[in-house]
């Protein structure tokens, strides 16, 4: 486990850089990591990957599962495209939101997804 303490912002990431604890994301937080991964060097993020960071949180909180990669930008009312344009990557965008690491399934159906 890693500890992070960047901007007056403890971080607990595991060896991958995936967060330890669910509950403990924030917008902070998540400006941190997004720093980390190369995805923005601004703070606060944008409300375009605010909404969607926050819609993979709650659809995770409810399913467990990592949402059809097509069907976000639906959801938060964005352009078809949004997930693409505001994280190409969207493993990155998990793990900006604070997700615990998918399993070996789940990357693969992300990448089928992609």
């Amino acid at each position: 486990m890693e500890t992070m303490n960047k901007e007056n912002i403890a971080i607990s990431l595991d060896q991958e850089g995936y967060l330890t604890d669910f509950e403990s994301w924030t917008e902070e937080i998540a400006c941190v990591l997004a720093h980390n991964e190369g995805i923005s060097q601004e703070c606060p993020l944008n409300k375009e990957k605010i909404e969607i960071l926050k819609f993979l949180r709650d659809y995770y909180n409810k399913f467990e599962a990592f949402p059809i990669v097509r069907a976000v930008c639906k959801r938060v009312g964005q352009s078809k495209s949004c997930q693409y344009e505001e994280f190409p990557d969207p493993l990155v965008a998990w793990k900006i939101a604070g997700l615990p690491k998918p399993t070996p399934e789940v990357f693969a159906k992300i990448k089928s997804n992609m």
